[in-house]
């Protein structure tokens, strides 16, 4: 008598880790700017600069500001970050992050109107995107796993209509992944004939895109006096989708027959969420040398879609009818409501030139920002790990002007470093047989980064 034949079913997360671990591998990517900043003076002042950043910087903190200022500018900078982060007593091992910074701004009048262009780009120099895809219960730093390694590209516009007023607009872009991963062949089922696994012939292709996800940024900057600015900045909101379709088709080879069948598994999930953002900012200069910076916003964390994946599968198996009975697609379930909280985030930066004379500067800052976690206590199925974050920055640089014949403008250089500190949180489950259980996480971020800028008049 011959033996029912047995159907191996794979399941939706083991499809899944095959075709996230194949992305993976893929080269290149950029991180979005509220994570680390971005630019070495506007980091190393807490990134509290939407009253003062006239640099490249200037297209994600204020696109208003590149109109404050005067002539051709281009950027080119490095920054590395590493985490030192820990979750139940060990190290989670995530990856640090390298990345280039830099931009390009072009300024100039339409009639008697100063206006400016600007482009600003974060790239990572390993990937181009990532998202990993995982189980609720499982926990995971959800803001520093995958988000440092986005592409971020920022255009942006401004004019200055009066001497003591400029507006600015512009578009950020995001990388989003959309993939299919596909199995053709034939698989055969072991026998006593000698048959094995391993005469099976399978073939797989791999197709990804990167869809963008754009973002409109506006800004304004009113400098009532020359001791004082002050500035309002809107950011939009942006869902940074992972869209995966994963097929096996081929036949299924026995001793008696083949059967022709299919499994299709389909994933979609918000791998990434870029909150709403409304800033006001004002920057003094207290005394000749001596500028203070202070900028609040308000990030709409609540629109924060699940970060869960929903998945489904659909098993065709062309057999004759009752010669063996199918197991019943999969559903995508409920999403779990991540339920994360708005926030008000403040940033303050100090400035001061030490050593100024008519051709060279050396600025000293040092900045500071506080923002509270956004994630909920973890008490039930979901394990989103995050903490409140103090970020403490300093930096220097040197401001040279006209440095050359051929230059005719300024040279400046700036490098920064930066730690967050992630107080250790302890998470209590309300259910003692959880299945992970209660833990404690926390840890520390360093990063450093230098620009190097040449400005033409």
């Amino acid at each position: 008598m011959m033996e029912p034949l047995r159907l191996w079913r794979p399941r939706p997360a083991t499809l899944l880790a095959v075709v996230t671990t194949a992305l993976a591998a893929r080269p290149a990517a950029a991180s979005p700017p509220d994570t680390y900043g971005i630019g070495g003076r506007s980091t190393a002042l807490g990134g509290a600069v939407s009253a003062s950043a006239t640099d490249f910087s200037a297209g994600y903190y204020n696109p208003a500001g590149l109109a404050q200022a005067s002539g051709v500018e281009l950027s080119f900078g490095y920054k590395y970050a590493g985490h030192h982060l820990e979750l139940g007593g060990r190290s989670s091992q995530l990856d640090p992050v390298r990345e280039m910074v830099g931009g390009v701004i072009a300024r100039g009048t339409v009639g008697e109107l100063p206006v400016a262009f600007g482009i600003t780009a974060q790239i990572s120099t390993e990937r181009l995107s990532r998202f990993r895809t995982r189980r609720a219960e499982e926990p995971r730093w959800l803001l520093y796993e995958d988000r440092p390694h986005l592409l971020y590209l920022g255009f942006s516009a401004a004019v200055r209509p009066v001497d003591w007023a400029s507006l600015g607009a512009g578009l950020a872009v995001l990388s989003s992944t959309r993939g299919r991963f596909t199995i053709t062949g034939t698989v055969v089922q072991p026998d006593a004939t000698g048959a094995s696994l391993d005469d099976s012939q399978l073939r797989h292709e791999v197709d990804v895109d990167l869809t963008p996800r754009r973002i409109p940024l506006f800004g304004v900057t009113l400098k009532p006096t020359e001791a004082v600015s002050v500035a309002a900045v809107y950011r939009g909101q942006a869902t940074v989708d992972f869209d995966m379709k994963g097929e096996l088709r081929g036949d299924v080879q026995t001793v008696a027959f083949t059967l022709p069948a299919a499994y299709e598994v389909m994933s979609r999930s918000a791998g990434d969420f870029v909150p709403r953002q409304f800033v006001v900012g004002v920057e003094l200069e207290a005394l000749r040398r001596l500028r203070a910076e202070l900028d609040v916003a308000y990030v709409n964390w609540a629109a924060y879609e699940s970060p869960f994946a929903r998945t489904e599968s659909q098993l065709t198996l062309a057999a004759p009818e009752g010669f063996l009975d199918l197991p019943p697609d999969s559903e995508p379930g409920a999403l779990l409501d991540p339920q994360f909280e708005d926030r008000v985030v403040p940033r303050i930066g100090v400035e001061y030139e030490v050593g100024a004379t008519r051709d060279l500067a050396l600025p000293i800052r040092v900045g500071y920002a506080f923002e509270k976690s956004p994630v909920p206590e973890q008490t039930g199925q979901s394990n989103l790990v995050d903490n409140d974050r103090h970020v403490m920055a300093f930096g220097s640089g040197l401001v040279w002007q006209d440095p050359a014949d051929f230059i005719p403008g300024e040279l400046r250089f700036d490098f920064v470093g930066q730690w967050t500190r992630l107080p250790t949180r302890v998470t209590l489950k309300d259910n003692p047989a959880d299945y992970v259980g209660d833990y404690r996480a926390g840890g520390d971020i360093f990063a450093v980064g230098a620009d190097l800028s040449v400005g033409f008049r």
